[in-house]
């Protein structure tokens, strides 16, 4: 009855995951409901969300392979997805028609999906199968239910071109081997509930010898007799090695599928459970908890029974300490990593060593750490950032002396450009010299032959980007007693000033003889402005001086000029169609007036109301941007939202402050949703935030006390929330205009 219960509730919009499943385990498991991984899962005009199927921060992640929410069929399920975006390994589908070669490429309707972190359900209407999963560390089951049929199959295919094999050592137990990235090897190992009779063929669909077969894009099968009516596929995912993927079976050789399942919820309870809230509606619970689940999909531990192969070195490595991989840090230093500052400080300082590692391998200090080696990709050595906002917020169990070498390195003698990797050219030995990167001309030919084709110079991004990079390697320099290095990096963090064009009141590009070049920042500089920018125009890049807002308030003449031009992006208009406007700057999404909420570089944006006499403007921007763009719908994702960089701001937006500046150990106050927020910090002590009156009407702060005392400034530090603070806010539905203000801009 109890099964029967929660099955009906499920099919009834309850969040709950199926009829297999336990009830959710204590009160915390409450949280777990309001989590919805089908969110976003519709992109307005890029990446869609997928929903991923995981333990948190582990290697095993599956998502059935679809174009998105909208198609109505799914082509197979992964093993694993080794990757953020970046691809899987070993294809699974089930079949119970004839077996030939176009069978792998035939696309399976579904129906009746049920998605939450630890579980997944889909029934195959057009062959009446269904399908389950549930995820280990680095195992994962399969439940395949078959209807009445001569044969049931199951069909194991690969994503990836390069060399791979299928060995069935039974007719039960089978062993793979597939290669990802050009040369990572990925090892699998594989026993089912129920013996079959396998059969391989090569690429051209010509049938192999078996029990071993070997080659490119191979395709294997395994059918099962008509007696059988249900098949599981226990596997485990190595590496390291085919033999330690056979050790790595030993988690889940003993457990039954409810047994994972159940342990699964109670590793997702844990990490969902650290944060309550109360009040909010409904919807904003699960915008809030899908987006806190989406912050445990990366970084990922490899690290099997102390070893980890690293395409750093391209070896099989021994360590103590877990080895983490799958980062984009240009997305992830903005709110995930100072997220998991607060939320478990243990694991991000694995992370940072993890990166330190990384960098004694391979010479440099990632920025977009994959299994296969740095990405490269995007702009900036954004990790320099994360390493000192993790020192000054006393995270330092990781070799900060190390990190300081290979940030130092990286700064003076590894490239800039844009999707590139490797030593200095001679724009960064201009940059080095005078102080910002140059620009072409339109139209101009390249003269710099390692300039990407399509990413172009970037190079005032590049300048703003590394400016903030110059500025962290600069203060940790300063924190670990190197004066000389202090100075010259801290000079390096003010080199933003030298592309403020005064008379435009924007940051424009120069060419390297210094003089300005002319454009419409708003929309010059071809695809997504990669000439100039990146993925967005000069409006978005005109606050991107996170290190020193003062600094850029004087650029802009004061505080007021600095508010009227904050006001002015949020109203200002595109100045041709969004059809005109998209087909150049696509990633520029979840736009109001000329701010786009959909793309990292504007998460800060909002709150540097603060730092002027109305504070109240990031009260109510806050607010209005999280409820527009941010629905609990597949539709509520207004961009890339690359692994838990975007929701990590829906996180701390939602709880009602904001890392505004990492480095710096401050939060900045926004407008939370929530009436009480409650967070169970790692030392033992709770971080509450208390909103009295707080509605979707009353969004604006009255007053504030800190710890019991009387606060008038939107700021609190890192020291005072980690301490076990209490911060209350007075919630109404008119703007206070005089609290934060005394002290805004200080």
């Amino acid at each position: 009855m109890k099964r029967l219960v929660f099955l009906l509730l499920a099919l009834m919009g309850g969040h709950i995951a199926c009829a297999q499943l336990a009830a959710p385990v204590k009160e915390a498991a409450s949280n777990l409901n309001d989590i919805d991984p089908t969110i976003g899962n519709v992109g307005q005009l890029l990446e869609p969300t997928r929903p991923t199927v995981q333990l948190p921060n582990q290697l095993i992640r599956m998502a059935p392979q679809r174009k998105d929410y909208l198609d109505d069929q799914i082509s197979d399920f992964p093993l694993t997805i080794v990757s953020h975006r970046l691809g899987q390994v070993f294809s699974l589908k089930p079949t119970v028609k004839p077996v030939t070669p176009e069978s792998w490429r035939a696309r399976m309707t579904y129906d009746q999906e049920i998605t939450r972190p630890w579980y997944y359900s889909a029934y195959l209407v057009d062959e009446e199968i269904n399908v389950e999963f549930a995820p280990g560390k680095r195992t994962g089951i399969y439940r395949f239910q078959f209807p009445d049929a001569p044969k049931k199959t199951i069909l194991l295919g690969n994503y990836n071109g390069g060399p791979a094999d299928w060995h069935f050592l039974s007719g039960t137990e089978l062993t793979g081997m597939e290669t990802w990235h050009d040369d990572i090897k990925v090892y699998m190992y594989g026993v089912f509930s129920s013996a079959g009779v396998p059969a391989a063929w090569q690429q051209d669909g010509q049938e192999m010898s078996i029990p071993h077969a070997s080659g490119k894009r191979i395709k294997a099968a395994i059918t099962f007799p008509a007696a059988v009516k249900e098949v599981e596929l226990r596997y485990a995912i190595s590496f390291v090695s085919a033999a330690q993927a056979r050790k790595n079976f030993e988690e889940i050789s003993k457990q039954s599928f409810q047994s994972v399942a159940d342990n699964g919820m109670n590793a997702w309870d844990k990490v969902i459970s650290q944060i309550q809230v109360a009040g909010g509606t409904p919807a904003q619970r699960r915008s809030f908890y899908t987006a806190l689940y989406r912050c445990y999909e990366r970084m990922v531990d490899i690290t099997e029974d102390g070893q980890y192969y690293s395409g750093y070195n391209k070896q099989v490595n021994k360590d103590t300490r877990p080895f983490y991989v799958d980062d984009w840090s240009w997305d992830t230093y903005l709110a995930l990593h100072p997220l998991r500052m607060i939320l478990n400080p243990a694991v991000e300082e694995d992370m940072l060593q993890s990166y330190v590692r990384m960098y004694e391998q391979s010479g440099w200090m990632p920025t977009f750490p994959v299994l296969f080696g740095d990405h490269a990709c995007m702009n900036g050595f954004h990790s320099s950032i994360v390493f000192l906002d993790a020192y000054r917020k006393g995270l330092r169990n990781f070799d900060v002396q190390k990190a300081y070498e290979g940030m130092r390195k990286n700064a003076t003698s590894a490239t800039m450009l844009p999707w590139e990797n490797g030593e200095k050219t001679k724009l960064d030995d201009y940059y080095h010299t005078n102080g910002y990167f140059p620009a072409l001309p339109p139209d101009a030919q390249e003269t710099e032959p390692r300039v990407h084709k399509f990413e172009k110079r970037q190079a005032v991004a590049i300048t703003l980007g590394n400016a903030y990079d110059d500025w962290a390697l600069g203060q940790l320099a300063k924190d670990l007693g190197k004066q000389e290095d202090y100075t010259q990096f801290s000079k390096r963090g003010m080199n933003y000033q030298h592309l403020w064009n005064k008379e435009k009141q924007f940051f424009l590009p120069k060419d390297d003889k210094g003089n300005w070049i002319s454009i419409d920042p708003k929309f010059d500089g071809g695809m997504g402005g990669r000439d100039y920018y990146d993925e967005n125009n000069g409006w978005t890049y005109m606050w991107q001086v996170q290190q020193d807002i003062p600094g850029l308030i004087t650029l802009m003449g004061g505080k007021k000029p600095f508010e009227a031009r904050l006001d002015q992006l949020f109203r200002e208009g595109l100045d041709r169609s969004k059809y005109a406007f998209w087909s150049k700057f696509p990633d520029a999404t979840g736009l109001v007036g000329q701010y786009s909420m959909g793309n990292e570089p504007s998460f800060h944006i909002p709150y540097l109301y603060n730092f002027t006499d109305a504070p109240w403007k990031t009260q109510k921007h806050i607010r209005m941007l999280l409820d527009v763009w941010f629905k609990d719908n597949i539709f509520g994702i207004p961009g890339d939202e690359d692994g838990g960089g975007m929701t990590a701001f829906v996180v701390f937006s939602s709880m009602g402050f904001y890392p505004i500046t990492p480095g710096l150990p401050i939060y900045t106050i926004g407008s939370p949703v929530f009436s009480k927020v409650t967070i169970d910090l790692p030392n033992g002590k709770q971080f509450t935030l208390i909103a009295k009156d707080c509605s979707t009407t009353n969004k604006y702060i009255q007053r504030a006390k800190l710890n019991g005392k009387e606060l008038n400034t939107p700021f609190f530090t890192h020291e005072q929330l980690n301490n076990g603070g209490k911060l209350e806010l007075e919630m109404g539905p008119k703007p206070n205009k005089s609290w934060g203000v005394p002290i805004a801009g200080n």
